[in-house]
């Protein structure tokens, strides 16, 4: 019986062909998605199939007190017209701008300040010998503890530059260094310099002014690469604080990278930026997880156990941290009473 019916469908070779292609289609479908595994969205995954997911490693972070910030108008400036910075310090500092500080110069100096071949970066002087005197023109400034303000550079109009040339460069427009002013201070605080790479616009390149890079020098010769995190919807950009806190902020050191190695403060900083702020998933509990590589502040303690995927951009998360140590559901019962 099955061989007449065989057969049948070959002498109508149309629907014997459509036939077999259309089982072939359901197999290779089939295997497909079993051996690769459908993307289901996370949130519409099955609660007993969320549990199962692997849980994102958490990094702990190091918790330092940042006494330098700086912030720079992206409208304002050209190299031709000068740049107002916007500084706030926790203690008396000095403000060092190297108008087109060499490159090569200035990797060189944060390297030999790792390593201790040279001298490091912890007075303007310091940082001068460092660099070789490669630049164009160097400015400092007096800066006073916890006193805001604006401080304008300018390369001088005598000097004739008007562009850095062509990509790629060799130069970049505007290094600013900021260094403790007296070695009392230095001993208070692990990090004693901030190293901030600015580019400004000029005739040849007329990319709007922008911080290009964030590097924290700390007295024991480690660098950390400082790293903005990202809020949700309309929350804005936590590298946007005027003011310098206690904070983990996502800064990574290079090469070593002490945040990797298990390391963890007794002290505990604050975010206020993240205070009322709710999860994105649950909308609930306030925000208090950073998801790594992509650096969104997005959801609770306890979303991102449940997710192998940015609620945000969908990158995929490798590690996480929590921006506050939250204490335990005992202590919180124990507060209340």
């Amino acid at each position: 019986m099955a061989a007449e019916f065989l057969v049948m469908l070959y002498e109508y070779s149309p629907l014997f062909d459509i036939i077999v292609i259309s089982l072939c289609f359901m197999i290779t479908v089939a295997v497909v998605l079993g051996w690769f595994r459908f993307d289901v969205p996370d949130i519409l995954r099955r609660s007993d199939e969320a549990e199962s997911l692997t849980v994102v490693p958490e990094r702990k972070m190091v918790q330092v007190t940042n006494p330098f910030a700086l912030e720079m108008d992206s409208t304002a400036g050209t190299v031709t017209e000068g740049v107002s910075l916007q500084l706030y310090c926790l203690e008396d500092c000095v403000l060092s701008c190297f108008w087109g500080c060499g490159v090569r110069a200035l990797q060189t100096a944060l390297q030999s300040h790792q390593h201790g071949s040279r001298p490091r970066l912890l007075t303007p002087e310091l940082c001068q010998e460092a660099l070789e005197f490669s630049y164009l023109h160097h400015q400092s400034f007096n800066i006073h503890k916890e006193e805001k303000g604006e401080y304008f550079t300018q390369m001088p109009p005598d000097l004739g530059v008007t562009d850095f040339g062509l990509l790629p460069r060799d130069r970049y427009p505007l290094v600013a260094v900021l260094t403790l002013a007296t070695p009392e201070t230095r001993d208070n605080y692990n990090i004693v310099a901030s190293v901030t790479v600015l580019h400004v616009p000029d005739d040849k390149y007329r990319l709007s002014a922008r911080i290009l890079f964030q590097y924290l020098l700390t007295a024991q010769g480690n660098l950390y690469d400082l790293k903005p995190l990202f809020m949700s919807a309309d929350n804005r950009n936590l590298s946007g604080t005027t003011e310098p806190s206690i904070s983990t902020q996502g800064a990574e050191s290079q090469p070593e990278r002490p945040g990797e190695q298990g390391e963890e403060s007794d002290s505990e900083g604050e975010w206020p930026d993240t205070r009322g702020r709710d999860c994105v998933v649950c909308q609930n509990a306030p925000i208090n997880r950073v998801l790594l590589p992509c650096r969104h502040a997005c959801v609770c303690d306890g979303c991102v156990c449940h997710f192998q995927h940015c609620p945000i951009c969908r990158a995929f998360v490798l590690q996480s941290f929590a921006l506050a140590n939250q204490p335990a559901p005992d202590e919180e019962d124990l507060t209340e009473d």
